[in-house]
């Protein structure tokens, strides 16, 4: 039993026992874990986004005591009691000097809508997109829109979805509502896939599912844009809407024509002079580690001035080398914890930190107890930090002395980071994502990185006249020494076999036949034992 559940089971009497600060700790440890997207209320306001803020999470003294700080605010408050609602976790709190306890609500997203308001603006959505659509397409019906939940086909309520007929013809119709979240708008395309492709299993014969309609909020279109250009248009007929919800007017979208891609390269740095740079602060910080667990430790070059200490993908210290505050002098700053728990190392934390680690390198093994946190965290790292230490073994056809890890040479706004990026025997490119559990979006997300990579390959100039022409990725120092195939990049996706989302490879076949995808599923024990158990590929090419 996990200690949500063991709290859970306790606060549901109201003569249960009081519940240790150690045990609340855990409980909130594991539910932002589990929630890395949630946001922290008090009297329905937004205090703090979990995405954009760091918290702390300790039992000092007796008490369980829970910090955040963003930019805008920070918090300190004492934990008193946990109570587990059907929307999110309530939070009882005491503030110094305050006898009453105040009441915090750690809800899984930031949505802060009601449910009945949320189900309310989008069945007004509903007949919104029916009025405007009628309005649009004369002579064509409107049939059988809805947004009820439907999990067997991965369908979420927060997307209308119908079909729009016109005599024999039918084209599947999806839309999303301003009001709804960046995410759901940015995931419309793949449920709008899986819709079509519904439609068609479900077609009676006597008329034709022709194509896609997809309907997204007036200025929220570039990234679905994006993706359609990449689609198979040969499979199916896409078109791209944008609907302002205000004056009701509906406008097609040119996907074709989505001008430059935000897309950003930074010279390449030196990672064994990093090492070097930083060596001083790493040896530090080895010294606190548990002797035997030294050649677990890896050593993860983040920037030519910035070296992390991983331990299985979860980075729990950090070397950075810069200019002392008061000296022209150049020094490290050490820090252990990670994230939220950046703490800087002192003389005074050195046994805080060396019984951290203690903790740390007990839980996170291969064969650690799953419902402990330090275990669970981040395990899509903990799958990449396998795969770079294994990649040449796994794959042979890829060079594991040319990968890339988290690129931070491409930059794609909030769609956060390539996780590796390396090339073939033959010097292709080929962009690698990974997960670790289901993820319906997958497929697109990584579209998206294979698309800037693309560009960034094609975006060739001659570095002296009458030279060869060579990539921006070549032009900044990367992949040194080696000339990088002008070929279309490869997409290679990888995960647990059993995690794999069943809507993946449908997805994965609408894609255009210029995208040369494989999918990996890995064996399901992979912190032990990294092997491929089947692989699927493309079999339609340009």
């Amino acid at each position: 039993m996990t200690a949500s559940s063991r709290i859970a089971a306790e606060t549901q009497s109201n003569a249960a026992k009081a519940v240790s600060p150690t045990q609340l700790a855990e409980v909130l440890e594991e539910y932002l874990a589990d929630h890395p997207s949630a946001a922290l209320l008090e009297d329905g306001r937004v205090l703090f986004d979990m995405r954009l803020a760091r918290f702390s999470v300790s039992e000092q003294h007796g008490r369980c005591l829970l910090q955040m700080w963003s930019e805008e605010r920070n918090l300190i408050r004492t934990v008193v009691d946990l109570q587990h609602r059907a929307h999110c976790l309530r939070i009882l709190t005491r503030r110094m000097g305050v006898a009453k306890p105040q009441a915090l609500e750690l809800v899984p997203t930031n949505d802060r809508r009601t449910p009945t308001a949320r189900d309310a603006a989008r069945k007004n959505y509903l007949r919104l997109l029916e009025r405007v659509l009628s309005r649009n397409f004369i002579g064509a019906k409107v049939d059988g829109f809805r947004s009820a939940m439907d999990l067997e086909h991965s369908f979420g309520p927060a997307y209308v979805r119908g079909r729009l007929m016109l005599g024999t013809g039918v084209d599947a119709v999806i839309g999303v509502a301003e009001a709804e979240s960046s995410a759901m708008v940015d995931g419309i395309l793949t449920l709008g896939i899986l819709w079509l492709d519904h439609c068609r299993q479900k077609s009676d014969g006597r008329s034709h599912v022709g194509g896609l309609k997809v309907v997204v909020p007036a200025g929220a279109w570039r990234t679905t844009a994006e993706r359609m250009a990449w689609l198979n248009h040969v499979a199916a007929k896409f078109e791209l809407y944008t609907l302002d919800e205000r004056s009701e007017e509906l406008t097609l979208v040119d996907f074709r024509d989505t001008g430059n891609l935000e897309s950003r390269l930074v010279h390449a740095f030196d990672a064994q002079a990093a090492r070097e740079r930083c060596a001083a602060g790493i040896e530090k910080l080895l010294a606190l580690v548990p002797a035997a667990a030294h050649g677990r430790v890896e050593v993860h070059v983040k920037s030519s001035t910035d070296v992390g200490l991983l331990l299985h993908g979860l980075e729990f210290a950090r070397v950075r080398h810069g200019v002392s505050t008061h000296s022209f002098s150049r020094r490290d700053e050490v820090t252990f914890g990670a994230g939220a728990h950046e703490t800087p190392l002192t003389e005074e934390n050195e046994a805080a930190c060396a019984e951290m680690l203690a903790r740390l390198f007990q839980s996170r093994r291969p064969d650690g107890i799953h419902t402990d946190p330090l275990f669970r965290m981040q395990p899509e790292r903990w799958l990449e930090s396998r795969l770079r230490a294994e990649l040449p073994e796994l794959l042979p056809g890829l060079r594991g002395d040319m990968l890339f890890s988290q690129v931070p040479a491409i930059s794609v706004g909030d769609r956060g980071m390539l996780d590796l990026l390396t090339l073939d025997r033959a010097s292709r490119l080929t962009v690698i994502e990974l997960k670790a559990d289901e993820d319906l979006h997958l497929p697109l997300q990584a579209l998206d990185y294979w698309i800037r990579v693309r560009a960034l390959n094609a975006d060739r100039q001659p570095i002296s006249a009458g030279g060869r022409a060579i990539s921006a990725f070549e032009r900044q120092g990367y992949f040194a020494g080696t000339e990088v195939s002008a070929l279309e990049p490869r997409l290679l996706l990888a995960a647990p076999a059993l995690r794999i989302h069943p809507a993946n490879e449908p997805v994965l076949r609408y894609l255009s036949p210029a995208v040369e995808w494989e999918l990996l599923a890995l064996g399901e024990h992979w912190r032990r034992e990294l092997q491929v158990v089947f692989r699927r590929r493309n079999t339609a090419r340009v």
